[in-house]
């Protein structure tokens, strides 16, 4: 079977957002951004920024961004994850997928700093 990069769709590239200024986001913890009519929460861990829907698909509450952060061992990796505050359900931070509930995940969006700034990006 011959695969005919011409046909293939274009995906949607995102709409980026200036959230705040990264030193406005203290290593290790996490804030909410209302973009685009969403809640986000958004972490700086380790160096990188990282961005998950701020609602706990758990409990329905919007808590995420006041989770406790740390990193767990995935492949003899070091991940980082986000405990909620709530019922202390872990979440990777990258894949937004529950560590103890395969059928639950938090939304992830596309994350950068630039010139000091956090940016978010949202596909509509």
């Amino acid at each position: 079977m011959t695969l005919n990069l011409n046909t293939l769709p274009n995906p949607p590239l995102p709409s980026w957002q200036r959230i705040c200024a990264l030193a406005d986001i203290l290593p290790g913890l996490g804030v909410c951004a209302l973009v685009g009519g969403r809640q986000i929460a958004v972490f700086h861990v380790a160096g990188q920024v990282y961005a998950v829907g701020n609602r706990d698909p758990f409990t329905g509450a919007d808590v995420i961004s006041r989770g406790l952060t740390g990193s767990y061992l995935k492949d003899s990796q070091e991940r980082p994850k986000v405990a909620s505050p709530l019922l202390k359900h872990a979440f990777d931070l990258e894949t937004g997928q529950a560590l103890d509930h395969a059928d639950m995940t938090l939304p992830t969006y596309p994350a950068r700093v630039e010139g000091g700034e956090v940016w978010i990006g949202l596909v509509d």
